[in-house]
């Protein structure tokens, strides 16, 4: 099983359309995933089709008054399952103290997780912020995943998060190394998209995903439909570029495809 944390602290980067959307991508090729919605704002957990539920979401879970398997639940995607947020969960900043043992807070939780074969992939959608939460996240993560929007302002966020990621490794002692950096929101009609995905690249290699989100209608309303958009449009371009991206993880774990999948997974016209 590995644990793969999706950061950023800027919003409006794609950061729970990726979530969302490489959880339901994989589980697509028959890998069994566990997606965790860490953000009060429960935007993944409205995603992929569930409603809100005080009391059944990672907040009681980490208050000690849950155990995690009690809050996890079932998806419309199939081999997809979730354990929801809700607006309560900003509380959790005001009553964890912020010491060692808190650190590693979602991380104890995991081990049971990790000591079973019930998920392949557990995906932690962050808050859009440099908080408690996204630090408990990324402390109980094996890899982080860093969506990137294709914009200048979002070099600027990348030095932060990048910044932020070697704090945590040294407080926590851990590798928490960068699974990839992901270009969303490529519009073909601007230079500035090229300009700042090729500024990217020289900067981190293949540190940055070969694959490119393009900036798309169908996967902005995705969500308010409460659905992926591998099931709400699954013949788009952003269907397509997050099936191009989950076969890229795939091949960078060393793993393929349970279900046939035949995606090229070599640079877009945009790398």
């Amino acid at each position: 099983m590995k644990i793969i944390a999706v950061a950023n602290q800027k919003g409006g980067v794609g950061k729970t359309t990726t979530s969302v959307s490489l959880a339901a991508t994989l589980a697509e090729m028959d890998y069994k995933i566990l997606l965790i919605d860490t953000d009060p704002q429960a935007s993944a957990t409205s995603a992929v089709g569930i409603e809100e539920t005080a009391g059944q979401s990672l907040y009681p879970v980490l208050l000690g008054q849950k155990m995690l398997l009690q809050v996890v639940r079932d998806t419309p995607i199939a081999g997809l399952e979730i354990i929801p947020s809700e607006r309560d969960l900003a509380g959790i900043e005001v009553e964890t103290r912020e010491d060692e043992h808190d650190l590693m807070r979602i991380r104890s939780l995991l081990v049971p997780l990790r000591q079973s074969s019930t998920y392949d992939f557990v995906f932690l959608d962050c808050p859009p912020s440099l908080g408690v939460l996204m630090t408990y996240s990324l402390v109980a993560a094996d890899s982080v995943i860093i969506p990137l929007q294709c914009e200048y302002l979002s070099l600027e966020g990348l030095s932060k998060i990048l910044g932020y990621l070697e704090r945590i490794r040294q407080a926590a002692n851990i590798p928490l190394p960068i699974e990839g950096v992901l270009m969303t929101m490529f519009d073909t009609r601007t230079k500035l998209s090229q300009v700042v995905i090729n500024d990217v690249r020289s900067h981190l290699g293949d540190t940055m995903f070969n694959t490119i989100v393009p900036r798309t209608v169908r996967l902005a309303e995705a969500p308010s439909f409460g659905q992926p958009i591998t099931l709400y449009d699954p013949k788009s371009t952003g269907a397509q570029a997050y099936r191009q991206l989950a076969l890229e993880l795939l091949t960078r774990n060393k793993l393929k495809p349970r279900k046939g999948q035949n995606i090229d997974t070599r640079p877009t016209s945009a790398g």
